[in-house]
């Protein structure tokens, strides 16, 4: 009887003898892990690819100094009463099926609510309830099932990968392997004889061939690894005709120097490995260049007021500093870990758990960033700098995605799918021939195929383009939260602004009071509750009004759409529109109102004169040829008359809209066939931001921030809108460019290579250079195209 190899990681069975279900296991370990998945209805996970778990580790109190709960704290990312998140490095991580059983751990243990691997960066992101489960519990069920975490404790840090420097040593020895061997070959290329030829030409190429084998079974396991891995899943990857062309070369070398035929072909494998691990480690560090520059140096345009012996200023996030005190206004983000000073803190930390629920926090209690304030403003103490890198994780989290497909990496999956197929028949067709024809030429035509044709540079085509137009923009104050963000911006044929604090500037606003006088005390409690709201209208009057005491509120609530209600010891204020303070009389005012009422009397209204962007009208007649234009606003039509004057006649233009209004519009006119680019603030906004197709924050001195927008861009480069637009286009062309000059390459490096003109060692010298070509060409093309980006 033959012994099937272990069910769960495919190593060898013929030792242990251990049968479970009509399963074969290496060990009782495997077995358990088998025995895990199939009670808890997992064994799906066998489906997606055979055999493609990791025998669990014997760790026994390896992991007891998780108990420890000051080093659990240095390594959570948020810890609340019922919530923890932890990011752990896991190495073994490596397929479909890891990707599948790692996001499925809450249904081994319900303690775990959820769990989101990062393939790239082989890290699984676990958030579960600290009252039933513990970190070490985490750890431990990660290792029962083959998946041990990396932890590092010298920085504490759990989401920092090892660094993995096994490329560069295979490159190291491919390189070292391949410059012996060709100067072993010199004597027999330059057909030197006489003694050589008796004494040394046997020993040389038997050095070749030792030379050849740590460059076979170490530097190019990889290779071989990755095809035996796409063949188990029955998928046909770009590894395989590169995992052939290699052991072809490498038998047959060895068939003739056994056979004393000649030297054999060393050379040209040892540098057809040299070439490819270049064009790998290339490829590596530009992506890492790429992503380091996303994460630490683009700009990333939020803004938090900073509180300095009593007085406020706007300052950036990257610009805070420990100890620094900072005031959080109500429904902004919290941008770093700190302790709560001042205020009532209702916390909604739904963009760090995915969970809607609030969490009231106290005096002295920790708050995490990542959390929104909901009832009010806070005072809170940083605790460190900001993370910049952690609030772009927090906004491309898969709970805020819009499932928007990229088309170009459909495209590039599609054509590497059946690449591979049409290579192995046209290497296979090539040999046929050159068998009937010349024998000799065989082994270079097979191998050369292999070798030449690659759809690399089709993959490697899009990212490029679309992470260099990622980094420029973010230098240009227009940070983007991905890559599709790019794809989705050049298809919008519709652009829709809203007015108030978008085409409209908070820097510059004037505004005059109408109504009965307010009292000192009303003027101070006036003051405080705009101190707690981030509305652009707010914000104005807030910085119009003189200077008075800062007092705490017993109440605060922010009505969205409507206005402000805040009570204070015995006095309540609302402001807002005419409506919610309740005033029923009918107001004749052209400009933009905000109306205050105390204790439910009715005192006057703040006229304000709207200042508008620089650049405005000239933006939209740039815009006017290709776009469908249209402004929504939730003011009154009082400001027709000027946005008639300032923008172009088929612009249109609605008043008077809510927010559930300006979302109805967008819906209707998407069902119509109309791809929309929204342009708001993150807070009034949110809802239309989040239902366009594309949905951007302006911000100006305030926290806009919101998971709902996918971009956001500084009010200083608003201008500039259009010419982002246009780069998002070309950034298209020039893939499509990518493209074909991928499949000339292709084709010219096909022909010489089927005519046997063209060695294996060229052909893999010309393999990575293709890739860096196309590099080359997509990150010279991107930076020209933004030359004007200013």
């Amino acid at each position: 009887m033959r012994l099937q190899p272990c069910f769960h990681c495919g190593l060898d069975t013929k030792k242990s003898n251990i049968t479970f279900d009509e399963k074969s296991f290496c060990c009782n370990g495997c077995k358990t892990v088998y025995e895990i998945f199939a009670s808890n209805d997992l064994t799906c996970y066998y489906d997606l690819q055979s055999a493609p778990g990791a025998t669990p580790k014997e760790i026994e109190g390896k992991y007891n100094f998780l108990d420890n709960d000051s080093i659990v704290e240095k390594l959570l990312e948020f810890n609340d009463d019922k919530t923890q998140i932890v990011t752990l490095f896991i190495p073994h991580i490596h397929c479909s099926s890891c990707i599948w059983i790692l996001e499925n751990l809450n249904k081994i243990h319900s303690g775990i609510s959820s769990s989101q691997v990062n393939f790239g960066k082989k890290t699984v992101r676990v958030t579960f309830n600290p009252e039933t489960y513990s970190l070490k519990n985490v750890v431990l069920l990660l290792n029962s099932i083959g998946y041990e975490p990396y932890i590092s404790l010298d920085d504490f840090k759990t989401g920092k990968e090892h660094i993995n420097r096994s490329l560069i040593y295979k490159l190291g020895i491919a390189g070292f392997a391949f410059g012996n061997i060709m100067f072993l070959s010199f004597p027999e290329y330059f057909q030197v004889n006489e003694f050589w030829l008796d004494q040394f030409k046997p020993m040389f190429r038997w050095l070749m061939f030792a030379f050849s084998l740590p460059v076979v079974f170490y530097s190019a396991q990889d290779y071989f690894i990755s095809a035996y891995k796409g063949l188990r899943a029955k998928i046909l990857n770009i590894d395989v005709p590169i995992a052939l062309g290699i052991i072809v070369l490498f038998l047959r070398s060895t068939y003739i120097i056994m056979f004393n035929l000649g030297s054999g072909f060393f050379d040209s494998l040892a540098g057809l490995v040299f070439f490819l691990l270049i064009g790998k480690f290339f490829q590596q560090k530009t992506y890492s260049f790429l992503s380091f520059e996303r994460d630490y140096k683009s700009y990333f345009p939020i803004a938090i007021t900073k509180i300095l012996e009593g007085e406020e200023t706007s300052i950036q996030v990257y610009e805070i500093k420990k100890g620094d005190r900072l005031l959080i206004r109500n429904e902004e983000l919290i941008p770093v870990d700190g302790i709560l000073i001042n205020g009532n803190a209702t916390i909604d930390y739904s963009f760090v758990t995915g969970e809607s629920e609030t969490i009231n926090k106290y005096s002295g209690d920790k708050l995490y960033a990542g959390g929104k304030q909901t009832s009010g403003m806070i005072e809170m103490e940083a605790l460190k700098t900001v993370e910049q890198s952690y609030l772009t994780q927090l906004w491309s989290n898969d709970v805020f995605s819009k499932n928007k497909e990229d088309s170009f990496t459909t495209v590039t999956n599609s054509i590497s799918k059946w690449f591979t197929l049409t290579i192995l028949i046209i290497a296979f067709s090539s040999s046929i021939y050159w068998l009937f024809v010349d024998t000799s030429k065989v082994m270079n035509a097979f191998t050369a195929v292999l070798i030449i044709a690659c759809p690399c540079a089709i993959a490697l085509a899009a990212p490029f383009t679309f992470g260099n137009v990622l980094r420029i923009f973010g230098k240009q104050k227009f940070y983007l939260k991905n890559a599709t963000v790019i794809e989705q911006l050049a298809a919008v044929n519709t652009i829709i602004f809203d007015k108030t604090g978008t085409i409209t500037s908070n820097k510059k606003g004037t505004a005059t009071y109408e109504g009965d006088m307010l009292s000192s005390s009303e003027e101070t409690l006036l003051k405080n509750t705009l101190r707690g709201s981030n509305h652009p209208l707010s914000r104005t009057l807030y910085d119009v009004l003189k200077e008075n005491n800062i007092i705490s509120l017993e109440e605060f609530e922010e009505h969205l759409g409507q206005g402000i209600s805040a009570v204070h010891k015995d006095t309540s204020i609302k402001i807002g529109s005419a409506k919610f303070v309740g005033d029923l009389q009918e107001h004749s005012t052209l400009n933009t109102a905000v109306h205050i009422s105390t204790n439910e009397t009715y005192r006057g209204k703040f006229i304000f004169y709207n200042n508008y962007r620089k650049g405005l009208s000239k933006l939209f007649n740039k815009l006017k040829n290709k776009y469908e234009l249209a402004i929504l606003s939730g003011d009154n039509e009082g400001e027709f008359e000027n946005l008639k004057k300032l923008l172009p006649a088929k612009t249109k233009l609605l008043f008077n809209q809510k927010p559930e209004d300006k979302l109805e519009y967008i819906k209707y006119h998407q069902s119509e066939g109309a791809n929309i680019l929204m342009i708001g603030d993150g807070l009034n906004d949110a809802g239309a931001l989040a239902q366009s197709n594309v949905g951007i924050a302006i911000s100006e001195n305030v926290n806009v921030f919101s998971p709902a927008c996918d971009a956001i861009l500084d009010a200083s480069k608003f201008n500039q809108l259009h010419n982002y637009i246009t780069v998002s286009k070309k950034a298209m062309k020039i893939i499509e460019w990518s493209f074909v000059l991928s499949f000339v390459y292709n084709i010219l490096g096909l022909y010489f290579a089927v005519t046997s003109q063209l060695s294996p060692v060229i052909a893999a010298i010309l393999m990575p250079l293709s890739s860096i070509s196309i590099v080359s060409f997509t990150t010279i093309a991107t930076n020209f195209m933004c030359r004007n980006l200013k």
